[in-house]
């Protein structure tokens, strides 16, 4: 099991959520097994997601996926996201 872990601010986390909650099919059908969201306690801007896949090649290929990335723009992202793979230990 592989988690794909990224961090980023975005500009209003509501919106950005209407956004993510939206891309739901996109993320099954790309082999997302369990997701999940979290804020920063002192900045719900601060958002951190994490999803879970069988291999280290299905996280990677979703992080490259096109749609993610307009996803991401459309939700607005701001800045370059922090982005690491971690397998269940």
């Amino acid at each position: 099991m592989t988690t794909l872990f990224v961090r980023h601010e975005v500009f209003d986390y509501a919106a950005w959520r209407r956004v993510y909650d939206a891309f739901s099919p996109v993320q099954k059908a790309n082999g997302v097994l369990a997701e999940a969201v979290y804020q920063a306690p002192d900045n719900p801007n601060d958002v951190t997601v994490t999803h879970e896949f069988a291999t280290l090649e299905a996280a990677q290929a979703f992080g490259n996926l096109d749609e993610l990335k307009t996803a991401m723009r459309n939700g607005g992202v701001q800045g370059t996201p922090t982005v690491w793979f971690a397998n269940k230990a």
